[in-house]
């Protein structure tokens, strides 16, 4: 391993030093802790559903809002690729006009642009890549954005030295300090990179930004073997987006697969003992929905948004 290699020691210092506090630098903390004269928050969680719960059904980008909406969602997580395809046809200020008429809010969008991978020139062209995205759903009122280990991801991929990983994580997140939209470090519990809590934790701490932010998952956390007490370390602050899902007991982290996740409340996940880990007294943490369940894809997909709404309500109650 070479001297600018993350040792394991080196990883364990970090996160020791991060230990009841936020991944975010110690300078920064009071920037983005509410002071203790601040108003609580009337709910510590807002219910959100990703679209890709119902991407089966192939609705386009305007009917799944309609749907989410009629569901009883006000907020929810879009696809890049799918608001690019509506974009063909419309305008950003169409998109800012059908999100006012259904009283829609879009807390996060779903992207993979390759901004983590080793080669230089693919990994500009995957940074310019999220630029424009970022720019775009700035435009929309879209302030968040998803930032995966894509590719980076599989098998054969190499792994990725932490520190480099934090200095890319670094160069997108001075890129929000422009568009003021915020890509949030996402843990894939597959993936042969950022696959562990710590290594994002440590990620986003390296990077020394005071925007950085964790994007956690359910589902992530039990595929990549992250145990629910490491969850405490990671300071509130880090998390404003969080996804729910569950797991039915028969699949073991080594074989379950994303279309295997289910509704909270019909599998075992901890679901409610991890919320009560992560909720915050500020402000309230986007909880959305994020399952591939081909099951539900063969359904109406109102009928699954009705359906998901309720779920989401009983999974909150009384947390």
């Amino acid at each position: 391993m070479s001297h600018s290699s993350v040792t394991r020691r080196q990883l364990l210092a970090t996160l020791a030093a991060t230990a009841g506090a936020s991944v975010l630098p110690n300078a920064t903390q009071a920037a983005v802790t509410a002071p203790s004269h601040a108003p609580q928050a009337s709910q510590p969680f807002t219910i959100c559903l990703n679209m890709s719960t119902i991407r089966g059904q192939k609705l386009g980008f305007a009917k799944e809002l309609e749907t989410a909406s009629k569901g009883g969602f006000r907020s929810v997580e879009i696809w890049i690729d799918s608001i690019q395809e509506y974009l063909k046809t419309h305008s950003t200020a169409d998109v800012r006009k059908l999100l006012g008429d259904l009283g829609i809010t879009v807390e996060n969008a779903i992207g993979f642009a390759p901004w983590i991978i080793d080669d230089d020139a693919a990994r500009q062209k995957g940074t310019d890549q999220l630029k424009r995205e970022m720019e775009m759903l700035a435009e929309v009122g879209c302030m968040r954005v998803a930032t995966p280990p894509i590719g980076a991801q599989t098998a054969k991929d190499p792994i990725i030295d932490l520190r480099k990983a934090a200095e890319r994580y670094r160069a997108i997140l001075d890129i929000s300090d422009q568009t003021k939209v915020i890509p949030q470090l996402e843990l894939w519990g597959f993936s042969k990179n950022l696959n562990k809590l710590s290594e994002v934790m440590y990620v986003a701490t390296e990077s020394g930004h005071p925007s950085a932010r964790l994007l956690l998952d359910i589902y992530h956390l039990y595929k990549g073997g992250t145990s629910q007490a490491s969850l405490p370390l990671v300071g509130k602050p880090a998390i404003e987006v969080f996804h729910v899902n569950d797991y039915p007991s028969t699949l073991s982290r080594e074989v379950i697969v994303d279309a295997d996740r289910v509704f909270p409340g019909d599998g075992v996940a901890p679901i409610r003992e991890t919320l009560r880990m992560i909720k915050r007294t500020d402000k309230p943490i986007v909880l959305s929905l994020e399952v591939f369940n081909k099951n539900y894809y063969a359904q109406d997909a109102l009928t699954v948004t009705k359906t998901a709404f309720a779920k989401m309500q009983a999974m909150v109650k009384g947390v």
